[in-house]
C-alpha cells in the first residue's frame, strides 16, 4: 500500500521535480536524459565507439554525437533502420557512422560489431525479454566502458533486487506502473496490454536500481558512476572479470561429473 502510494507521488510532475530537489539536496548525484551527449562527448574522443540500438525518436543522433567529438569508428546498430532522418544526417554529419542492422545478442551481430572501447546503450534493456542476456552480449564487446541508461522503478523497502515483468500482467495491476506523458508513445505492456506482434517494442522490465546493479554485476562490469532518477537509472561502467560462466563440459568429463554427483546422493528433486 505504501508503495503504491509512493509512485501515485512520483507520477505527478511537481512532487516528480520536488524530489529530484531533495535528492539533490542530500548528495545524490541526479540523472538527467538530456545529459547524455555530456557523457558521450567526455568517453568518445580517442575511441572506438558503439551506440546498440540507436534509431527509436533519436536516428541515430548519439552515434553522430561520437563521431564529431573525436570517436576514430563508430557503429550504429539497431533491429531496424535506418530511418530516413538518420540517412540524412549520415549524408552531412556522419561519414564514419557504420550502420548495422542486427540484434546484439546474435553471435553474428557481435562478430560484426567487433571489440569496442566504448559501448553506449540508452533505452533498450527493459525492452529486452531477456536483459542479463543483453548484457553478456554487451561485455563481450567491450573493450573500456559501458555507458548505459535504462528505465527503472523506485526501490522496493526491504525487498532488494526487485524487478517487475510487465508481460500479461491485468490492466489494474499495470495501471500503476503508468507514467504516460501528453505526446509520448504508447508504452505497450503498461499503458497497452502486451502485444507480441510488437516484440522489443514492449515494455518487459521495471528493474529496481539495486536489481540493475546486480544485474550489471553478474555480467562482468563494475560499475563507476552512477546517475539516479526517479524512473530511470544512468550507469558507466568498466569491464571486469565475468563472474559468471558456464561451458558445456566434454562428453568424458560429462560423465565424470554425473559419476560424482550420484555418489555424493546431493541430487534431490527440485
Amino acid at each position: 500500500m505504501l508503495y503504491r502510494l509512493k509512485l501515485a507521488i512520483l507520477k505527478v510532475d511537481a512532487l516528480h521535480r520536488l524530489v529530484r530537489r531533495w535528492m539533490a539536496w542530500r548528495g545524490v548525484h541526479v540523472g538527467d536524459y538530456a545529459r547524455m551527449p555530456d557523457y558521450i562527448r567526455r568517453h568518445a574522443p580517442g575511441h572506438s565507439f558503439a551506440d546498440i540500438g540507436c534509431m527509436w525518436g533519436v536516428n541515430g543522433e548519439y552515434s553522430f554525437i561520437a563521431a564529431e567529438a573525436g570517436a576514430t569508428s563508430v557503429k550504429a546498430v539497431d533491429v531496424f533502420g535506418p530511418t530516413p532522418e538518420f540517412e540524412e544526417k549520415h549524408a552531412t554529419r556522419g561519414e564514419r557512422v557504420e550502420f548495422l542492422l542486427g540484434d546484439v545478442t546474435s553471435p553474428t551481430t557481435l562478430e560484426r560489431i567487433g571489440l569496442t572501447d566504448v559501448v553506449f546503450c540508452a533505452g533498450v534493456l527493459y525492452h529486452h525479454p531477456s536483459p542479463f542476456d543483453l548484457l553478456v552480449a554487451l561485455r563481450r564487446i567491450c573493450r573500456k566502458t559501458l555507458i548505459l541508461r535504462t528505465a527503472s522503478v523506485p526501490e522496493m523497502r526491504g525487498l532488494r533486487n526487485a524487478a517487475v515483468y510487465y508481460p500479461m500482467l491485468p490492466q489494474r495491476d499495470r495501471r500503476i506502473w503508468g507514467r504516460r506523458r501528453p505526446g509520448e508513445s504508447p508504452k505497450i505492456g503498461i499503458t497497452e496490454p502486451f502485444d507480441a506482434a510488437q516484440g522489443y517494442g514492449n515494455f518487459f522490465w521495471g528493474f529496481t536500481p539495486s536489481c540493475l546493479v546486480a544485474l550489471v554485476q553478474t555480467a562482468g562490469f563494475r560499475v563507476d558512476h552512477r546517475a539516479h532518477e526517479c524512473f530511470a537509472q544512468t550507469l558507466v561502467c568498466t569491464p571486469v572479470e565475468i563472474p559468471l560462466q558456464h561451458e558445456v563440459p566434454d562428453e568424458e568429463a560429462s560423465r565424470r561429473i554425473a559419476r560424482e554427483i550420484s555418489e555424493s546422493g546431493i541430487a534431490r528433486p527440485a
